[in-house]
């Protein structure tokens, strides 16, 4: 079982940036992919960027990229979403979530995915 919590959510003005983390626990964190998404009201979840276990590879969606930036700290089980040029579009909820342990490479379906947080709201005004 893994447990995760996200936290650094909050309304910050078009232009703006906020980072957000997800602390995780319960297993061996070096070993999991981890992955962030997002979801706004009355759409489906969607992939936004995911880690792969060491942190060599990211892939990004194409609507954050050269925007946002993920990384892990892998002593602190911690990763992170900095998320910089924030738009009104980005506003919905953010999830992190864990992918099998051992799998290699960077998941990016939801479905790969086998744990989740609570999610943690990002609320960009215009």
């Amino acid at each position: 079982q893994v447990q995760l919590v996200e936290s650094g959510g909050g309304l910050v003005q078009a232009g703006g940036s906020l980072r957000l983390s997800c602390a995780a626990s319960g297993r061996t964190f070096i070993d999991i992919s981890m992955g962030w998404f997002r979801q706004a009201p009355g759409k489906e979840r969607e992939f936004v960027v995911g880690i792969s276990r060491g942190g060599g590879s990211t892939v990004y969606a194409d609507s954050v990229k050269g925007r946002f930036t993920i990384s892990r700290d892998n002593v602190k089980n911690t990763v992170y979403l900095q998320m910089n040029g924030l738009k009104p579009e980005d506003t919905a909820v953010y999830y992190c979530a864990v992918g099998p342990p051992l799998r290699l490479g960077v998941l990016q379906s939801p479905n790969e995915y086998l744990y989740w947080g609570q999610g943690t709201q990002v609320t960009v005004s215009s």
